[in-house]
């Protein structure tokens, strides 16, 4: 047993053999010890036979120290070996049975370890770091493949294992999980929190937060938590929660989760959301004092039904979790705001769309643009980006249309979920249901389907194949201001003033911004006359100052560079800080200055945004 295990045959970046013995519930009973920064303890997987003559249990692991290893609740060693580390997938843990094993034999194997310092899946904060300035905080990030530095574990969303969990943390901090809270039991300087997670997820939905938090009850169903310092504030920027799953319910299935909490963490968060079921967590960047960036919200309770209950067998097929999340976002979104802001969305997402294509073309990696890219051998981070999400949408939205519209199609939708729901499956798992749903509900609707260049929309590199046309009622008014802008480069007589935006919503200004993003860098005095006139470098309102900063920064414009350098370590999610560090790098005197900046705060951000950043600058 010294050579590697050979990669899963349903995953390509898993070691796991899953296919043969595949894990059906795991308890996790785990310390965390700020001081040494680890969680330490053990996990118990049951486990079922899949085929007869089972010898060895093959389990993902990265950075993780095993102890020992057991059977059945006995004090039976198991003999394992820890293989030396694969540089993308980590170090499988290979655990070899006594007998041989026969189909359908139910076992329990239970692994003593714990976690280091370089574990990816968990930051350490202290307390500095925090809100509060006072307690230390950890919390984790297991997609895509990061649970393996959580938990030894078969890291892989092909399939789905039920939790529970005992969280051992310092009395006067809270634990909180992707699962119901049971119960906390106090014993001396420590408290003992106790998690149930009784429908089935994929490793990458199992989640821990350890911190200073406090809740804030929201809605029948929610609980909004954050540090103390932030909790009002967060329970009034989404008081709206209720309506989403509400609207989500009507549109598809009851949601099925019991409670739908939010918790709202540190700026190093590297993503908008995480849709770690019954406990969504959020980015601060979205208080924006207006509620005008809630609908992360939305996206994230889609995935209750969209990735969670309906889940991608492996990444490569990550548009059926994020494709399939914006097209029930954007539902959710005309049904409680008008369609006119649903498809005002979606031209938001593909101005997103165009520049992740961009930027792989750039890098020369245009593989990752496909819908359903090829990954083996391959970090699915490296292929993280508005694809899946956006190209993915714009099928749905294509089908849709050519399909007949909402009142078709959207029965589909919930058919979908019925059909798929508590399953792992693949792309062709959905176009053989399409075909099949309406080759019994109007076989007319087949001619239709034969017409699509499939092969194109999964396979193909770059855009969509086809391009849809949304409504441009909201976008009118942005497109006009931007070419007034346009026009002004060579005039001397600049007649522009706050009333311009004054009736924008927030993502109008940001649609306003993107347009000028398209065009040749403005001149520095027209940058300056915009921010004089808008106070644009002191809006509150993250997408805004993102896309502020990244038009100056094209435009070489180095009045902006302080405030960069102050976002940067103000939001760690990764969708504001690599193309702001991209763009700063590449202006005349920016590149130093944007590499100093990462360096010296490079604890601050999570270890997945760090090691993009670092490949990003070419650290």
């Amino acid at each position: 047993m010294t050579s590697l295990p050979p990669i899963s045959v349903s995953d390509k970046n898993s070691f796991a053999n899953s296919d043969a013995i595949r894990s059906t519930h795991l308890h996790l009973s785990l310390t965390a010890d700020f001081d040494r920064k680890v969680l330490h303890g053990h996990v118990v997987h049951s486990l079922s036979v899949l085929k007869d003559s089972v010898k060895e249990l093959v389990l993902d692991s990265s950075y993780i120290d095993v102890k020992a290893v057991t059977i059945n609740g006995t004090d039976e060693a198991l003999e394992f070996v820890v293989h030396d580390r694969h540089a993308i997938y980590g170090s499988p843990v290979q655990i070899r049975f006594p007998r041989a094993l026969a189909k359908g034999e139910e076992i329990a194997v239970k692994v003593v370890y714990s976690t280091t310092k370089d574990c990816t899946a968990i930051q350490w904060l202290e307390p500095s770091q925090t809100v509060g300035k006072k307690h230390p905080y950890l919390f984790t990030q297991c997609q895509a493949i990061h649970a393996r530095s959580l938990v030894p574990c078969q890291d892989t969303p092909s399939i789905k294992i039920k939790y529970s969990a005992d969280v051992t943390a310092p009395a006067h901090l809270r634990a909180l999980m992707s699962a119901v809270p049971k119960d906390e039991v106090v014993s001396g300087s420590h408290k003992k929190y106790n998690f149930d997670q009784a429908i089935a997820i994929p490793s990458y939905l199992i989640a821990l937060a350890v911190g200073n938090l406090e809740g804030r009850k929201i809605g029948p169903r929610s609980t909004v938590w954050s540090e103390p310092e932030m909790v009002e504030a967060s329970a009034w920027e989404f008081v709206e929660t209720e309506d989403f799953i509400a609207t989500g319910e009507k549109l598809l299935t009851p949601y099925c989760w019991g409670v739908y909490d939010l918790l709202v963490l540190p700026g190093s968060f590297p993503y908008g959301g995480m849709e770690n079921p019954c406990l969504t967590f959020v980015t601060p960047t979205l208080l924006a004092g207006d509620r005008s960036l809630v609908d992360v919200v939305a996206h994230e309770l889609a995935h209750s039904w969209m990735g969670n209950l309906v889940t991608s067998s492996n990444w490569e097929h990550f548009w059926l979790n994020e494709g399939w999340t914006m097209f029930v976002e954007r539902k959710i979104i005309g049904r409680i705001r008008g369609n006119a802001e649903a498809e005002f969305s979606a031209i938001v997402g593909l101005k997103a769309l165009k520049e992740s294509i961009d930027h792989y073309d750039e890098i020369k990696t245009p593989q990752y643009t496909a819908l359903v890219p090829e990954l083996g051998g391959v970090d699915p981070d490296d292929s993280f980006s508005s694809v899946p999400y956006e190209k993915g949408f714009n099928l749905l939205y294509y089908l849709e249309v050519q399909l007949g519209g909402p009142s078709v199609f959207e029965p589909f939708v919930t058919a979908y979920v019925e059909r798929f729901s508590h399953k792992s499956i693949t792309t062709t798992d959905f176009k053989s249901f399409l075909y099949e749903y309406f080759n019994k509900h109007d076989h007319s609707k087949i001619k239709v389907l034969d017409a699509i260049d499939w092969h194109t929309w999964f396979h193909g590199q770059g855009y969509p194949p086809v391009k849809n046309e949304f409504d441009q009622t909201l976008a009118k008014a942005c497109d006009e201001l931007a070419k007034r802008w346009d026009s002004a480069r060579a005039s001397d007589k600049l007649d522009f003033s706050p009333e311009d935006i004054r009736n924008f919503s927030s993502t109008q200004t940001v649609v306003f911004l993107e347009k000028l993003l398209e065009l040749t860098p403005l001149p520095h005095k027209l940058l300056a006359e915009m921010d004089k006139v808008y106070s644009l470098t002191s809006v509150r309102n993250a997408e805004i100052r993102f896309r502020w900063q990244w038009l100056c920064l094209k435009a070489d414009y180095e009045a902006i560079f302080p405030a960069v350098a102050a976002f940067l370590v103000e939001a760690g999610r990764m969708k504001y800080v690599r193309p702001l560090y991209r763009a700063w790098d590449k202006t005349t005197n920016g590149g130093p200055l944007a590499r100093k900046t990462f360096l010296d705060n490079r604890s601050f951000y999570h270890p997945i945004c760090a090691a993009m950043v670092a490949k990003d600058l070419g650290l």
